[in-house]
């Protein structure tokens, strides 16, 4: 699958796209999936409900953002993909989310489980997915966006939240 070009998603996506590496899309999500899980395995117990500032998620907080962003994104991929330009799709208000995703009795294993099963099946769509409609675009609220440029964010959202982890909570 080719990178995006800078038309096919909002501005505001380039600060994850762009920390994507070139190579092959398929061999760089099934990477970023094993990072993913090899980050978040070896975070200490003691850190996983830590917050470095009050107000501040958890990294279990952070994991289940990854995730259910994870889970939108991919909803918005398959409108693409699949020519749907029937609706408007959302902005996703990732406070509202965090607010109401009560982690505090689950384990990170199990919010990391819960990923791992929604990236398998991104990664599953993304193979199965034709050249041709990866360029296919959705409706946004801002700006069309083609399932290609999805694809490259959800390889990016989470390194960009592995960096603040290592920069703010390790």
């Amino acid at each position: 699958m080719q990178r995006p070009e800078t038309d096919e998603y909002n501005p505001f996506f380039n600060r994850y796209i762009s920390l994507v590496p070139e190579g092959d899309y398929i061999e760089l999500l099934k990477t970023n999936s094993q990072e993913i899980t090899d980050f978040f395995s070896g975070i200490p117990v003691e850190k996983h409900n830590y917050r470095y500032a009050a107000g501040k998620w958890s990294v279990k907080d952070i994991l289940m953002h990854i995730t259910d962003t994870e889970r939108v994104m991919m909803y918005r991929a398959l409108c693409a993909a699949r020519g749907d330009s029937s609706i408007v799709l959302g902005n996703m208000d990732e406070d509202s989310y965090a607010s109401n995703a009560d982690v505090t009795g689950r384990t990170l294993e199990s919010i990391l489980s819960e990923f791992n099963s929604l990236r398998k099946s991104t990664e599953i769509f993304f193979e199965n997915l034709r050249e041709e409609s990866t360029r296919l675009r959705a409706k946004t609220e801002t700006h069309p966006i083609t399932a290609r440029a999805v694809g490259y964010i959800l390889i990016g959202h989470p390194m960009h939240h592995m960096r603040v982890i290592k920069e703010k909570y390790l």
